[in-house]
């Protein structure tokens, strides 16, 4: 596999994660359907810096991997492979359904940012997430960690605010087609889970064969 070709995987898979509904982008459309448009944007930048930080984590524990214990590197990668088609399975058995979106009782821009980056950080699965992924995608064999780090970290960031901010920006078109629109939000979820099996298989066949 060529570095091109890992980062379009990459891609792929945090796509598919990104678009699945879920509470970032339920937390970005109350804030722009309650305070309107700028309030939803800075909703999406308080989750991006959350974003950024759980990939700082993920940089890190990987070079501290690579560096201090490289004994354990493939065994982690093939354990990140099978995580992440475990949670692929997961959602193309379940049937993800938004019921309905609340008001948002943010009361400022600020606000908004900082639950937005709060609310990612807290998230445990986030964690994991990113403990499972980044052995995958960011690998001593592509060469120094630090550039390949930066790279998917600004991947990470303009994806979300590609799918939150256009969310914030559309807010009352993209509540009709979540809201009670179970049809679509399932198939959104199963297509996403599909995505996810097929990358962990690629990264654990590439990771075994390695």
């Amino acid at each position: 596999m060529t570095y091109a070709e890992n980062l379009w995987l990459y891609f792929t898979l945090l796509f598919g994660i990104i678009v699945v509904p879920g509470m970032d982008m339920i937390f970005v459309l109350a804030n722009a359907l309650t305070r309107g448009r700028m309030a939803g944007l800075a909703a999406t930048s308080g989750i991006m810096a959350g974003g950024l930080v759980h990939s700082l984590y993920g940089a890190l524990g990987v070079g501290l991997l690579a560096s201090l214990m490289p004994v354990l590197f493939k065994p982690l990668l093939i354990l990140g492979a099978l995580y992440m088609a475990w949670i692929g399975l997961g959602l193309l058995r379940s049937s993800i359904i938004v019921d309905h979106v609340g008001p948002a009782d943010t009361r400022s821009n600020w606000e908004a940012f900082r639950r937005g980056a709060v609310t990612c950080l807290i998230n445990p699965k986030a964690y994991l997430f990113m403990l499972a992924v980044y052995p995958q995608f960011l690998r001593p064999d592509f060469g120094p960690l630090a550039p390949q780090a930066a790279i998917m970290a600004a991947m990470t960031a303009g994806t979300q605010f590609a799918v939150y901010g256009g969310l914030a920006v559309a807010a009352g078109r993209a509540r009709e087609m979540l809201v009670g629109n179970g049809k679509a939000t399932v198939w959104v979820g199963r297509i996403a889970g599909l995505l996810l099996v097929l990358v962990c298989l690629l990264t654990l066949w590439e990771g075994v064969k390695a």
